[in-house]
């Protein structure tokens, strides 16, 4: 493929590669395999940290790993920084979930670290009461979801020194009082895993961002800002979708990221991914 035609795509997971199920559509599979066996280069862009992407994305194919919402850049095997936050922060914010009842997991490259409570949570979220409806639990033996499967439990001692961001989940605490605690510590959003609940959250190192990231990337990369196409759901998506010179939002983002975006398509269940490239020339129709 001639250089100065070839695009560079950055692809958000959740609510973009992957639908509610945590699945990646067969449609958008293909779609990646093709793009990429076509010349162009394909880079996951995500709030997720390392050791959330699990087998069945990274076998897919992909040129690197935009994780924790920029704070760690990867691109084949070859790692551009890690940034991670302070134990100071860690520890106050342990310590703030844990006497306010909060169920949440620390992401770092190694593992998702999660909190006491938080797996029966989101068994309840996912499945319903596995505890007392054998539907319910029956749903939940059936079909997995491997996010609950990825995480670690039972840790003793959540002060980990190797934090790239935390996720939190919806409590009786309102999110605009968490992100008040942790004003000019952490940047506080809404999380995009509907899941989690309307008042759950990511915390991360504040003057963190896809787009400074995918900057960083294409300098490294020596390729221009020209050739980037960008596509994603959630508002922490926002700067990534208006730096690339084209941004496109999932049929199901945010509308805070719909009306920002240079273009729309279909949601993961119809296929957007997949429509997006055969519209942009990156794999054509068959």
């Amino acid at each position: 493929m001639n250089r100065d035609t070839q695009k560079i795509v950055f692809i958000d997971i959740d609510g973009t590669l992957v639908g509610d199920d945590g699945m990646v559509p067969e449609s958008a599979q293909k779609a990646c395999k093709i793009a990429r066996e076509n010349g162009h280069l394909l880079y996951l862009c995500t709030g997720r940290s390392k050791a959330e992407i699990y087998d069945a994305i990274w076998d897919i194919g992909f040129d690197g790993l935009i994780g924790a919402g920029g704070g760690y850049v990867e691109s084949g095997n070859e790692i551009l920084y890690h940034k991670k936050v302070t134990p100071e922060d860690v520890r106050q914010m342990v310590d703030f979930f844990n006497s306010h009842g909060i169920d949440f997991y620390l992401e770092s490259n190694a593992a998702l670290y999660a909190s006491h409570n938080l797996r029966p949570h989101l068994e309840r979220r996912i499945y319903g009461d596995v505890e007392n409806d054998p539907v319910a639990r029956e749903k939940m033996e059936r079909s997995p979801h491997p996010f609950i499967a990825g995480l670690t439990y039972g840790e003793t001692d959540l002060y980990k020194d190797d934090v790239n961001k935390v996720c939190f989940l919806e409590s009786t605490v309102p999110f605009e009082r968490i992100k008040e605690e942790f004003q000019g510590k952490f940047e506080v959003i809404q999380c995009t895993v509907p899941i989690f609940g309307k008042d759950s959250g990511e915390m991360m190192i504040p003057g963190i961002h896809k787009a400074i990231a995918i900057a960083d990337l294409l300098n490294h990369l020596s390729l221009p800002q020209e050739q980037t196409i960008a596509i994603g759901d959630g508002m922490n998506d926002a700067e990534m979708l208006e730096y690339c010179a084209v941004g496109i939002a999932m049929g199901n983002a945010k509308p805070g990221l719909i009306e920002i975006a240079n273009d729309i398509t279909g949601s993961v269940e119809e296929d957007g991914l997949y429509k997006s490239f055969v519209k942009y020339g990156l794999i054509s129709n068959n």
